[in-house]
Formats: C-alpha cells, sequence, structure tokens
C-alpha cells in the first residue's frame, strides 16, 4: 500500500521550471484539496532566505490562480534549503528536514540528476521514497539505460515517475475517450483508412534565456524525443484492457517498440534548421547564435521534422512526421490524422474537396472533422464543411495533474523506464546522421514559416 507523502522537496528550486511551472501546477493543485496536506521543502545551490523564498512560492501560486486559504497556508510555512543534491552529506541533511514519505523532485539538468542519484547510493533513504523525474531523462540511450539502473537500486520502479507533462494536458488524455468511446472512429483507425499522421508543435516563443539548457539539447531532443513520441504512442497504440498504469503504459510501449525513422533512413527522413535574424509581433529578434549564452559550435537546431514508422499490422506504411520549432510565424500546436481519399466517387458529381481531416489542436483544447457533403446550390457538387467541438477544461493544468500522480504515487500519467529507452532508440539514427552532417542544417527568418523549401513539401 502506498504512503502517504509527508513532504514534497523540490530539487532546484530556484531555476526557471520551479518558478513558472511547478509551483503554479502546484498551488492549484493544494487549492483544490485533491492531495492530503504535507510540507515543501525547496532546495537549491544559491541561497535564499526563508522569506525570500515563501515570497517566490506564493508569487508562483497567484502566478497559477491559487489563491485559496490552503494555498497561501503552504506557502506560508514552506522552508528553502541551500545544499549540493550530488553532495552525500548535504542529502543527508535535507532527508533529515523532512517529515514523513518524501518526494524528492529533480527540477534539474539532466547531468545533475544522475549526479545526484549516484549520490543518493550513499545515503538511507526512508521507506517509501517517490521520485520525481523531469526530462529529458539521460542525455543519450547509454546514460538512460544506466539511470534506470541506478533508480531500481535505490527505490521500486512503481515509485519512480519520469515526469512527462504532456501526458497531463486535458488534450492528451481526452485522445483516450476520443479513440476508445466512439465506434465511428476505432474500426477506421489503421492504414486501410488513414493516409498519413502529423504531430505538430510549432512555437512563436524563441529562446526566451533558455540557452544553458536548449543548446545542449535542440529541438529534436526538447520536444521530440520525448513529448512527441510519447504522444505519437498515445495515438498509435492498440486498445488497453484498462487505463490503469500498466495496461496504459504497456500499449504505450508497445507502440515505440514498433517504431523507426521511416524506411530505416534518417539522413532521408529528417530535417533540421534554426533561426537568423528577424521579428515576430514587432519584436525584433536576433538570430539563434547571437543569443546570449549560445554556443556557435554546437550547431543546435531549433526547427526539426522527422518521419517515422510503425511497423505493424496496424500502421505499415502510414508516415507519422513529427515536427518541432521556435520563433515562427504562427504557434500551431496539433495532431492532424488525414484519411485516405474515398476509393470511387460515382460519376456525375462534381467538385474535389480533397482528403478529410481529424484536427486535436493540443492548444487551446479543440477538436475539428472535415466532412465532404452535397454543396448549397447545386446539389450534384461535392463541398466540404468543418464539424467542430472544444474539448472539456481539467480541473489541473499539466503539471498539476502530474504533481497530482506523484504525491499519491499514481504512475499513470509518468513513463515507465521500457518508454523512455524506446525515445531514445528510436532518435538515436537521427542524432547520428547529424553528428555526421548527413543532414543540412538550414535557416530560417526568426517570424517566418520556416525555410522555403519546407513549406513546398510535407508540412
Amino acid at each position: 500500500m502506498a504512503r502517504q507523502i509527508g513532504t514534497l522537496v523540490i530539487f532546484g528550486a530556484g531555476g526557471d521550471l520551479a518558478r513558472r511551472l511547478l509551483l503554479p501546477g502546484l498551488g492549484q493543485l493544494v487549492d483544490l484539496g485533491r492531495n492530503p496536506d504535507f510540507r515543501l521543502i525547496g532546495v537549491g545551490q544559491n541561497a535564499m532566505s526563508n522569506s525570500a523564498w515563501r515570497a517566490r512560492v506564493a508569487k508562483s501560486f497567484e502566478a497559477g490562480g491559487a489563491t485559496g486559504a490552503k494555498a497561501r497556508a503552504l506557502a506560508a510555512e514552506t522552508e528553502y534549503l541551500k545544499a549540493d543534491v550530488t553532495n552525500p552529506d548535504d542529502l543527508t541533511r535535507i532527508l533529515a528536514a523532512c517529515t514523513g514519505t518524501p518526494a524528492l523532485y529533480f527540477a534539474l539538468p539532466p547531468q545533475v540528476t544522475i549526479a545526484a542519484c549516484a549520490a543518493l547510493a550513499h545515503v538511507d533513504l526512508p521507506a517509501g521514497t517517490v521520485f520525481g523525474l523531469e526530462k529529458p531523462f539521460g542525455t543519450d540511450l547509454k546514460s538512460a539505460v544506466a539511470l534506470n539502473r541506478q533508480l531500481v537500486k535505490l527505490i521500486p520502479e512503481q515509485q519512480i515517475h519520469r515526469v512527462d507533462h504532456f501526458l497531463g494536458k486535458s488534450t492528451v488524455l481526452n485522445l483516450l475517450g476520443l479513440r476508445f468511446a466512439n465506434r465511428i472512429l476505432e474500426p477506421v483507425w489503421n492504414a486501410d483508412n488513414i493516409e498519413r499522421v502529423d504531430i505538430v508543435f510549432d512555437e512563436k516563443l524563441a529562446l526566451e534565456g533558455r540557452a544553458g539548457y536548449y543548446d545542449h539539447a535542440g529541438a529534436l531532443i526538447d520536444m521530440i524525443q520525448s513529448h512527441l513520441l510519447l504522444v505519437m504512442a498515445l495515438v498509435a497504440m492498440e486498445p488497453p484492457s484498462s487505463i490503469d498504469a500498466e495496461d496504459l503504459r504497456g500499449a504505450m510501449a508497445q507502440a515505440l517498440r514498433a517504431t523507426s525513422v521511416l524506411g530505416g533512413d534518417p539522413a532521408g527522413s529528417s530535417r533540421r534548421a534554426r533561426y537568423t535574424a528577424g521579428a515576430i509581433g514587432g519584436r525584433k529578434l536576433p538570430s539563434y547564435v547571437k543569443e546570449p549564452g549560445v554556443d556557435p559550435k554546437n550547431r543546435t537546431e531549433t526547427l526539426t521534422e522527422v518521419v517515422f514508422g510503425i511497423e505493424n499490422w496496424r500502421w505499415a506504411g502510414v508516415p507519422f512526421t513529427l515536427r518541432s520549432g521556435k520563433a515562427l510565424e504562427r504557434a500551431r500546436k496539433e495532431i492532424v490524422v488525414t484519411f485516405r481519399e474515398v476509393p470511387h466517387l460515382p460519376a456525375g458529381f462534381s467538385g474535389k474537396p480533397g482528403p478529410a481531416a481529424l484536427r486535436i489542436s493540443l492548444s487551446p483544447d479543440d477538436i475539428s472533422l472535415d466532412l465532404n457533403i452535397n454543396g448549397s446550390g447545386d446539389p450534384f457538387t461535392i463541398d466540404r464543411v468543418v464539424l467542430s467541438t472544444e474539448f472539456g477544461a481539467g480541473e489541473l493544468g499539466p503539471y498539476g495533474e502530474v504533481l497530482s500522480g506523484l504525491l499519491s504515487n499514481d504512475p499513470t500519467l509518468s513513463v515507465r523506464a521500457d518508454e523512455i529507452e524506446e525515445c531514445w532508440r528510436i532518435v538515436e539514427p537521427v542524432l547520428a546522421a547529424w553528428k555526421k552532417d548527413a543532414v543540412k542544417l538550414e535557416s530560417y527568418p526568426a517570424g517566418s514559416a520556416g525555410p522555403a523549401a519546407w513549406r513546398r513539401s510535407r508540412l
């Protein structure tokens, strides 16, 4: 039986991730009373007084809309510890400050997380300790496998929460209901009826001061290796017998095991680019290589597109194109399922709207479906109409959902070890091709739709 979490410890509490995402999500969760009472301890390398930390927490709670009595009480009582989380003595001191069963959240760069987990091998962890680990999980397949092995030496797998906040998005969770509660969709959810699937996460945001992390990751690792491959697994998986953690994650892992770069050709199935100087919404942006903290020698991409294939009975021959980029002219965050043309249209009809598509928006949360029907005027002209609706909003934002799972030790929305390793396996051939410069690093002006050649093909 899972123990009740008594203390949530955030490693990297002074960082941007904690301020912008973790703490606002935590405040929402506390306000709703979804989890029992717990203490909050922030840990960072830089000195910070308790009063300054409490003010920071309160401000982040308010930014997330959490202004209730419970959120205010937690912010007023939280504590901050200056510590080196790669030092066993400091880790022992942190654990001594905890009451009840601790949950340790690693809001840290992957290399620091690896070092912290190595240090924890020399510390006595309380029974029931829970870990929350922020992506990217490891820096490549080898390090991810090593970290997985290290973690299960410390605590059982079911107490390890590898966090991907995309799995807490209401839209992503609604994929399950959309697919498996609608008889009209599941029978046609296969290669016989679907021509292609595109999963796109284009942002207008540029680097925004994240060079310390992003310049070593790039768009492929930051978005495709983690978030978008997992979304693809939800789109493509076989129907699970339940949505319990093991059934759901097992079905996702099965889809990932069948996935590889389309045609086994990482150079021909991938593209990369980075932005040059431009403007978005009247705001001038420098070239990526001129952004503070960027090392041009890293040749980091800010836009990438990779085509994958899922080699199983359901999906053989269907291309899954995953794309993500920064500093683009418009935000486009959606899953597009394009159906095949009908095999035959009776003679006498005119008009050809093209294949129908199902569009599932990842922001805002809505869905639309194309239908080809008799148009107005001439009843023998086929026209296009679009049916659309909004998804119901969840009570919590993405980080609120994943933190709820962490504090209740429910791993349904966490990523299992084999899923993480499969995601790294899938992208490693692409990374290797790029390292050899087998794929040209193209460019596009900030605020544009991407390289001109890309606009004339694929997406």
